[in-house]
């Protein structure tokens, strides 16, 4: 596995939150490495507040936290198809799990991904054995276990071992979920894609195939993880170069026009292109 990407696709002004937060990413043990792109630690001690936002990616996170004004506490927020916006206050951490797109379902066989999307729910709601076979319940200092040592090793160290019992998926499972990911990184990555039903026919799937496998194992449809990589480019570039040539980016992207890949970016974060790059 390669090491932990360096882009900050999806971080709104990293810049300014980086100046502020110690920011780290890092490589999860090896049977986890097929399904987690990494982990990210964050630590901050500040003397004023600040808002961090983030476009999400088309995934789950598990995300271990602790803030000056509460105990550190666990979480599972699936993947979020609105700007996420955190304030940061005084001292505090955070120890995340990015998952990979599909790669979440091995550790929740029995529930769809869809069960997450647009959601933050507390760990005994997501791991709780409950009726489920062979699940793993949450332990009850979990959170402690991964927030409190000093050291950052021993904090990834916690990160694996609470993941590592999880994954329990049968194979039929693990392979529908490998087809997931590989199918969602693809999308990532090939900017010859353009539409869903082009794309389900190179594959060897129906459109309709392909919409179930990504109901059940990334939690939004193939078409919105198109467009959600797209506006990551998109920001990426409006953050990095003031003098974007809007239609000529569109046309890469694959947009209609200059004017649609605006209205996707206004929606999307609120602002047009050009102001957000100011």
């Amino acid at each position: 596995m390669a090491a932990p990407r360096r882009d900050t696709r999806g971080i709104v002004d990293a810049p300014g939150l980086f100046t502020r937060v110690q920011f780290r990413r890092r490589t999860p043990a090896v049977p986890l490495r097929p399904y987690v792109e990494h982990y990210w630690l964050i630590d901050w001690d500040l003397s004023e507040p600040y808002a961090t936002h983030v476009v999400p990616h088309p995934c789950v996170n598990l995300v271990f936290q602790r803030y000056a004004d509460r105990p550190g506490f666990g979480e599972v927020t699936g993947a979020g198809r609105e700007l996420f916006a955190q304030k940061l206050t005084g001292r505090g951490r955070v120890c995340g799990v990015q998952f990979r797109p599909g790669g979440f379902r091995p550790f929740t066989p029995e529930r769809p991904a869809t069960d997450w999307t647009d959601r933050r729910l507390p760990l005994a709601a997501v791991f709780g054995a409950g009726e489920a076979a062979g699940a793993v319940a949450e332990p009850p200092d979990a959170a402690a276990a991964v927030l409190e040592p000093e050291d950052e090793d021993a904090r990834v160290a916690a990160l694996d071992a609470f993941l590592i019992p999880r994954l329990r998926a049968e194979p039929h499972t693990l392979a529908q979920a490998g087809l997931a990911m590989a199918l969602a990184d693809r999308i990532r990555t090939d900017r010859t894609i353009r539409r869903v039903a082009d794309f389900a026919a190179s594959e060897g799937l129906s459109v309709r195939a392909l919409q179930r496998l990504f109901a059940g194992y990334v939690g939004v449809s193939p078409k919105w993880v198109l467009l959600r990589y797209r506006v990551h480019e998109a920001l990426e570039r409006a953050a990095s170069d003031a003098e974007v040539d809007w239609a000529a980016l569109a046309a890469e992207l694959g947009y209609s026009d200059q004017a649609h890949l605006i209205r996707e970016v206004t929606a999307t974060v609120g602002v047009p292109p050009t102001a957000y790059a100011r």
